[in-house]
């Protein structure tokens, strides 16, 4: 059950960011317009950062979907599942990213690596190591890898408040959810 009411207030600023091709229940999408100023930061950042290309879509994709499924977030993880397809993504990799260890074969080694790097810093406490660093940053180069860092920290933001304010999957997938205990 949320923690927060899903209806905030309909001001012309909640009205000009609803996310038209999610409804306006889409809940992640509710929860900051109670707050005029972190509504339009949040906005803001999510429109720069969906246009940073230094990274191959794919891995960032992965990635995401890694820290979401670390945190247990299942808001985050069925979300995902259906903007990868909505993106043309490999859906049998999209549905195994919770459990991707069981499905090694399934990646590439720059998406096991990406997918290892997004856990390692969804901890906490972090647990990159200088090794994985290197070798992502060997393999993507930098801008490729600065892009991964930011966009596995926005998605530690977006699961841990979908998290805190008690969000659940809204059934945009079934087919792909964290693994229980995690």
């Amino acid at each position: 059950m949320p923690r927060i009411p899903l209806t905030p207030p309909r001001t012309l600023l909640v009205r000009l960011v609803l996310a038209p091709h999610l409804g306006e229940g889409a809940r992640p999408g509710a929860r900051v317009r109670h707050h005029a100023r972190v509504l339009r930061t949040y906005v803001g950042l999510e429109r720069r950062a969906a246009r940073w290309n230094a990274l191959d879509a794919g891995v960032k994709h992965l990635a995401v979907m890694a820290a979401a499924a670390r945190i247990n977030c299942s808001w985050c993880v069925d979300f995902g599942y259906w903007e990868g397809r909505e993106r043309g993504l490999d859906a049998e990799k999209i549905e195994r990213v919770p459990r991707w260890r069981e499905a090694r074969e399934l990646f590439t080694e720059v998406e096991l690596l990406a997918m290892e790097y997004a856990e390692a810093m969804t901890e906490t406490e972090p647990t990159v190591t200088d090794a994985l660093a290197a070798e992502l940053l060997g393999r993507l180069g930098e801008a490729a890898f600065v892009e991964l860092t930011a966009v596995v920290a926005l998605e530690n933001w977006r699961s841990r408040v979908n998290s805190a304010f008690g969000l659940t999957g809204q059934g945009f997938s079934d087919a792909c959810r964290p693994p229980a205990g995690r």
